[in-house]
């Protein structure tokens, strides 16, 4: 377990939470990668994780087969194993010096049937058997931005072929007034998935900050009455948007490909600090 003092390992910082016994902030470069809450790892700090969270407590009951494109602090495989017990999660993360820091650290072999390999999460999804995975879930970021290659139709082609055809897709995204980048990775989605939601705090649907928009889609329905109730009564509440409202959204943007050079939105430098 890290001490009570910031642990630090090149580029990367621990540092306990004052205010919540068990609770680490993980750090890259002074932004915020990952919340572990080392006590109870169904306490989902930032929005985002909790919105898909949300998603997950949505989906049907019982184990799962999950593949964690980007883990980080691993906030999120630790939060299936605690409310999904007896599910076989996989994790590609490219940085191995903060996955060193985490298993060291944060206890990460404590969670049960859980596997972490140092891998490009877009090289890792292509190594994967068609037809494996009940749930796949994509937070990968560079420091503070989500690099274009896991935005296009070829790469989300690679995902629905992974998926079981009653699986879903969970995907972070980044964005801030204006959603240029967020309406294109969700037209995007939308090319290959017939069933979308997207999730987000209404001052970021509004263009009103920079924020993260969580993005839900599977070839069969998503449980979309139940997802709505649950994040409109949220301790921080949000929006979900599907169909007509989602097309508005998306307007006339366009799927972004592989040929495409994409740029994703740079966050205002205290976007994710804490």
């Amino acid at each position: 377990m890290p001490g009570e003092y910031p642990v630090r390992f090149g580029m990367a910082e621990l540092l306990a939470d004052a205010d919540w016994p068990g609770g680490w902030l993980l750090t890259v470069d002074g932004v915020a990668q990952s919340y572990v809450d080392l006590e109870d790892p169904t306490h989902l700090e930032f929005e985002y994780a909790r919105r898909i969270g949300d998603v997950i407590d949505c989906l049907e009951p019982g184990p799962l087969e999950v593949l964690h494109l980007g883990g980080a602090g691993c906030t999120l495989p630790r939060y299936v194993a605690a409310t999904r017990p007896g599910s076989r999660q996989l994790v590609f993360d490219a940085d191995g010096e903060l996955i060193d820091l985490v298993r060291e650290q944060l206890d990460l072999r404590s969670v049960p049937n859980l596997r972490v390999r140092i891998s490009d999460g877009r090289e890792g999804a292509r190594t994967r058997r068609d037809n494996s995975a009940d749930l796949i879930v994509a937070d990968v970021f560079q420091r503070a931005t989500m690099p274009s290659d896991i935005a296009t139709t070829e790469f989300t082609t690679d995902v629905a072929r992974v998926l079981r055809a009653s699986g879903s897709y969970l995907l972070n995204v980044a964005d801030g007034p204006g959603l240029v980048f967020a309406r294109r990775v969700a037209a995007t989605v939308a090319e290959v998935f017939p069933h979308v939601a997207l999730l987000a705090e209404p001052g970021v649907l509004r263009g009103r900050r920079f924020g993260n928009l969580v993005l839900a889609a599977s070839a069969g329905e998503l449980p979309v009455a139940e997802l709505t109730a649950k994040v409109a009564s949220a301790a921080f509440p949000a929006r979900c948007l599907t169909g007509q409202a989602l097309k508005t959204l998306c307007g006339n943007a366009k799927p972004i490909t592989d040929e495409m050079r994409v740029k994703p939105p740079v966050p205002p430098w205290n976007a994710f600090s804490r």
